[in-house]
């Protein structure tokens, strides 16, 4: 099966980099010519547009940055729905808008291709030891078509529904890591100003009710002062922006989802577009005239689990299907 795949940026170049290193036929395109040279010299193909990917590919995967992106790599003239044919699948891999996937999963499934919504959760450093969790949302057949690719990808991979069910579980999980991010920012915050030792801090939200993932990764590299979680303001602001869309179109009036998006729009009003997300701590380290330091903590998180075959998480007592 000859695999093509466009966007090959944080997430993307692991994802990507993780169907090479598993003997999978790879074609890559990235705007970015050093990333394509550098897949090439590592024996991977590439394309001249996305239209002759879809040509010589049985699927096509997309992970780009934004839901816009995504449409334009889809519907120019020389793009994935110019080339895609009957039988092939396209996979889409990028946190996007999920009416937006259902509305290109459509124009997808009107050239007989099959349309999967597929975005990974877990951290970039599980991105590159494919030890990444992947939602998956399509048809029965569509998933168990590209579940051998997604197990080449990630560990935990979850079939939640029909097409643009994945992408609205992954606004939702990204919404929470965001809570938790701002949350642990006044936390820690508070610690420091209280003059309590920050090493033990942060082993005592470890050890309690209030632990998260988000703290074990995220907490760790705002300790070391780095602050290189690999995602930045901007992301977070079109994470949260789709999550409170996608339920104020539900009819839905929330509190905390205007919260985040002022606070991070504070944050990069103050400290740039492309600063870490972590660094929204700088708001009160500021404002307190403090630095939120450990001791020994890394830089950059490290996935220190063996990569793993993927496995389909099988859920008990669905009602969906």
């Amino acid at each position: 099966m000859k695999i093509g795949f466009i966007g090959l940026g944080n997430v993307g170049g692991k994802l990507a980099g993780s169907l090479l290193r598993n003997g999978c036929d790879l074609t890559v395109r990235d705007l970015n010519e050093d990333f394509v040279s550098d897949f090439v010299s590592r024996g991977a193909s590439s394309a001249n547009s996305a239209k002759e990917m879809a040509e010589k590919c049985d699927v096509v995967i997309t992970c780009l940055p934004s839901p816009s992106a995504c449409s334009q790599v889809m519907e120019a003239e020389d793009g994935i729905l110019a080339g895609i044919t009957e039988g092939k699948i396209w996979m889409e891999m990028s946190t996007t808008d999920e009416s937006e996937v259902r509305r290109i999963g459509e124009l997808v499934s009107a050239k007989g291709a099959l349309p999967v919504d597929c975005p990974v959760s877990g951290g970039c450093h599980r991105a590159d030891t494919a030890n990444i969790s992947i939602f998956a949302g399509c048809e029965r057949e569509a998933f168990d078509r590209v579940l051998p690719i997604l197990k080449k990808m990630g560990r935990r991979i979850l079939h939640t529904g029909v097409l643009g069910t994945a992408s609205i579980q992954k606004v939702i999980t990204n919404y929470l890591c965001t809570v938790h991010l701002a949350a642990l920012a006044e936390a820690l915050t508070t610690a420091k100003v209280m003059g309590m030792d920050m090493n033990v801090t942060y082993e005592a939200i470890k050890a309690s009710s209030g632990n998260s993932f988000v703290h074990e990764t995220e907490s760790q590299v705002i300790l070391n002062g780095s602050r290189n979680i690999s995602f930045t303001m901007d992301l977070v602001l079109k994470d949260v922006g789709l999550f409170h869309e996608v339920a104020r179109r539900n009819g839905l009036s929330l509190e905390l989802a205007p919260l985040m998006v002022e606070i991070f729009e504070d944050g990069q009003k103050r400290f740039g577009a492309r600063e870490y997300s972590p660094n929204i701590i700088r708001r009160l380290e500021e404002a307190c005239d403090v630095k939120v330091l450990g001791k020994g903590f890394p830089a950059e998180m490290t996935d220190d689990e063996p990569e793993e075959p993927g496995y389909e998480v099988v859920v008990p007592l669905r009602s969906d299907y």
